[in-house]
C-alpha cells in the first residue's frame, strides 16, 4: 500500500510528463509556425562551382583571373553576382561567371545535343536577358565556341563573342577590322588570339537589354571570314559577365538555348512561288525552312524564310496556321498575332528587307496539347510557299 509521501510523488511526476508533453507540443507549434520559407536560390562561391537549373543549364562561377572571392546567387531563371572581390591586372578579366548549354570544361549541361557538327544544325534559337549597373567595369558577353572536332573539354579553336554591353575601358582580343550585319544587327567587328584561341567579337553599339537570335548566323559569318569550317562543331553556347573591377549586382535574369538538328531543311521545308499580296512590297517566291524542339506541352520553332525571287522584298509577313490545341506565348524577331489559328508574323524595323537570294528568320515559343504538328500553309507576302 502506497504512503502518502509516494502518492504525491507520482502525482508531481505524472503533471511534470503532462507539463513536458505540452511544452514540447508547443514548442512544435511555434516552430511550425515561425519556420521559413524554403528557398530554392543557391549561393555558389567556390572557384569552378556551378549548379543545374530547369534541368537543362549549367550555371559556373568560374572565376578564373584573380584569388579574391566571387559569389554568385542562382535562381531557377538565372544568376547575379552577389561578392566581386579584387581588381583584375594584366589585361584579362577576373572571372565568367554565366549559363550555358553544351559541354565546358567536361561538365556538360543535363539532355544537351552539344557537341553538334555545324552542318548538322538547322538552326539554334537562343535569348538571354541581362541586367547592369553603374559601378563596374565589365562586358556582358555571349560567347559561341566551335572547334573541328567534338570535343568536351579544354580550350576550343576559336571563341565568338557577341557583345551585348560594355564599360570603359573594356576592349576586344585584338584589333577592330571593321563592321557587319549579322541576324538582323549592325555590329563592330574585332578579330584577334588571346594566345590560347581564335576569337571574333561582334560588338553591339549600345547596349542591349533583352534580345534572341539564331546562333546559325553568327557560326555563319565566322565561316565565311575563315575562323571556322562548316564541318567544325558547336561544343557550348554561354551568356554571362567578364568584370575587372566590382560586379556585383549584374545579373542574367532569362536564358534559353536550343539546337535543331537536322541541317538546313530541319523540321521540314516547303518552296513555292507567286506574285505578292498584302502586307509587303515587292513579288514574293519563297521558300521556308522550319525547325521546331518540343517537350512535354511546349515548343520552340525557328522559321527562315528565304526570298527566291529576282527582287528584293521592302517589309515582309510570313502567315501559317497553328493546328489546334497550339498557342504562340511568345516570339522574337517578329511581331506575331493573332497567337493562335491563322497568324501572321510580321517583320520589324530592324529586319524590314529581304534581298534576291537573301533570308530572314524569326521564332516563337508555344503551348500545345495533344501530340504536337508544325504549322501548314506557309505564304510570303501572300505568295504561296507550299
Amino acid at each position: 500500500m502506497k504512503t502518502l509521501r509516494q502518492t504525491s510523488r507520482s502525482i508531481r511526476l505524472a503533471l511534470s510528463v503532462i507539463a513536458t508533453a505540452l511544452a514540447l507540443a508547443v514548442g512544435s507549434l511555434i516552430a511550425l509556425t515561425v519556420a521559413p520559407a524554403a528557398h530554392a536560390d543557391t549561393q555558389i562561391c567556390d572557384q569552378y562551382g556551378s549548379t543545374t537549373i530547369q534541368g537543362r543549364y549549367v550555371v559556373q562561377n568560374n572565376r578564373w583571373g584573380t584569388t579574391a572571392t566571387q559569389c554568385i546567387n542562382v535562381t531557377n531563371s538565372g544568376f547575379q553576382i552577389t561578392q566581386a572581390d579584387g581588381t583584375a591586372t594584366g589585361g584579362a578579366p577576373k572571372s565568367y561567371p554565366s549559363v550555358f548549354n553544351g559541354c565546358h570544361y567536361t561538365n556538360c549541361s543535363p539532355g544537351t545535343s552539344l557537341p553538334a557538327q555545324l552542318s548538322a544544325i538547322g538552326s539554334a534559337p537562343t535569348s538571354v536577358s541581362f541586367s547592369y549597373v553603374g559601378n563596374a567595369v565589365y562586358d556582358a558577353s555571349y560567347d559561341i565556341w566551335l572547334d573541328p572536332t567534338p570535343r568536351k573539354d579544354g580550350v576550343n579553336k576559336t571563341e565568338i563573342m557577341v557583345w551585348y554591353n560594355h564599360t570603359n575601358p573594356v576592349q576586344p582580343v585584338g584589333s577592330r577590322v571593321g563592321t557587319a550585319s549579322v541576324a538582323g544587327r549592325s555590329w563592330d567587328v574585332w578579330t584577334g588570339n588571346n594566345g590560347s584561341n581564335d576569337v571574333i567579337s561582334f560588338v553591339a553599339p549600345s547596349a542591349i537589354a533583352s534580345w534572341s537570335f539564331d546562333v546559325k548566323a553568327f557560326a555563319n559569318e565566322a565561316i565565311s571570314r575563315g575562323l571556322a569550317q562548316n564541318s567544325w562543331y558547336l561544343t557550348s553556347v554561354q551568356a554571362g559577365f567578364e568584370p575587372w573591377q566590382n560586379g556585383v549586382g549584374l545579373a542574367v535574369t532569362s536564358f534559353s538555348s536550343s539546337v535543331n538538328l537536322g541541317g538546313s531543311t530541319s523540321g521540314g521545308s516547303t518552296s513555292g512561288g507567286g506574285t505578292g499580296g498584302s502586307g509587303g512590297t515587292g513579288s514574293a517566291s519563297c521558300k521556308v525552312a522550319f525547325a521546331p524542339q518540343t517537350w512535354s506541352g511546349g515548343y520552340t520553332a525557328n522559321v527562315t524564310v528565304t526570298n527566291t525571287g529576282s527582287t528584293a522584298l521592302n517589309n515582309w509577313k510570313a502567315g501559317f496556321t497553328l493546328h489546334s490545341g497550339q498557342t504562340i506565348t511568345s516570339a522574337w524577331n517578329a511581331t506575331i498575332s493573332p497567337s493562335s489559328g491563322s497568324v501572321t508574323a510580321t517583320n520589324l524595323s530592324f529586319n524590314a528587307q529581304i534581298p534576291a537570294g537573301g533570308s530572314q528568320s524569326f521564332g516563337f515559343q508555344g503551348t500545345y496539347s495533344g501530340t504536337y504538328s508544325q504549322p501548314t500553309g506557309f505564304t510570303l507576302n501572300g505568295a504561296s510557299c507550299s
